[in-house]
């Protein structure tokens, strides 16, 4: 299989699941891909935005935009850093804890279901494989966020 067929499966099966989660999670009150944000939060707590961005593979104005609605929407809240003010560590809000949880729920679904018919062994072979083209592609996304040029 060429390279560009598996990009264009792993794109397929990305936004498959993507427009699962958004019909699943509108009754949640979550806009696109507001719940990345709400889990990685919750499973971070603390992180900042910063890191978040990083390890969404997303600009800081795109995170920094996603944590504002967040927070407008009482599930995330900020905390001033203890040494540097200009600091703020986010966290989940009672009420964001209970969406996350619930938003986890679906996630480990959906895991389920889109891995069925592969062996335990399979799966981990995947999951080996899935890790280095994520590597892969947050070393790319770096270099070209950074001002850098790719050659075809």
């Amino acid at each position: 299989m060429a390279e560009e067929d598996i990009l264009r499966k792993i794109g397929s099966i990305s936004r498959a699941l993507d427009s699962i989660a958004n019909i699943e999670f509108k009754d949640l009150e979550l806009n696109r891909g507001q719940y990345l944000y709400l889990t990685r939060v919750f499973e971070h707590s603390g992180i900042i935005s910063d890191q978040l961005a990083i390890l969404l593979n997303i600009d800081r104005t795109t995170t920094a935009r996603g944590v504002r609605k967040l927070e407008r929407a009482g599930l995330i809240f900020k905390e001033d850093d203890e040494t540097n003010k200009k600091i703020k560590h986010l966290f989940v809000t009672d009420a964001g804890k209970k969406l996350a949880e619930e938003i986890e729920k679906e996630n480990v679904y959906s895991n389920t279901l889109v891995t069925k018919g592969l062996t335990n062994d399979e799966q981990a072979q995947l999951r080996k494989y899935l890790s280095i083209l994520e590597k892969n592609a947050r070393e790319n996304w770096n270099f070209v966020k950074n001002g850098g040029k790719r050659k075809y």
